[in-house]
């Protein structure tokens, strides 16, 4: 079975730091686009961060400077290191995988092109 697993979210406090691990299995992912999404209470999912099979790299302008996507292909694994976190980054945060592509091309940031989701991890950030 293919899935991607979340982990890491939790509840912190402004200002502080969290790293969310994606964990793939099933297949390999290492020549994929790996993106990760949130979706805040009463809002659409929306784009945060991006990463393609050649390493090339996008952000959201809300974390830019902030966040850090990666990836550990010989884990299977994505991560998103997440410092100075503010109350507005509270979300549910998924994982998403593309595993038709290699580059990041230019809808990265669109959710319909990712065809494997996580379940999401929760993260709150809290004043």
């Amino acid at each position: 079975q293919v899935q991607l697993v979340e982990s890491g979210g939790g509840s912190v406090q402004a200002g502080d730091s969290l790293r969310l691990s994606c964990a793939a299995s099933g297949r390999t992912f290492g020549t994929s686009v790996m993106a990760w999404f949130r979706q805040a209470p009463g809002k659409e999912r929306e784009f945060v961060a991006a990463i393609s099979g050649a390493g090339g790299i996008n952000y959201a302008d809300s974390v830019k400077g902030r966040f850090t996507i990666s990836r550990d292909n010989a884990k299977n694994t994505v991560y998103v290191q997440m410092n100075r976190l503010k109350p507005e980054d509270t979300a549910v945060y998924y994982c998403a995988a593309d595993a038709r592509s290699y580059f990041l091309g230019t809808n990265y940031h669109t959710a319909a092109r990712y065809d494997l989701w996580g379940q999401g991890t929760q993260v709150t950030v809290s004043s």
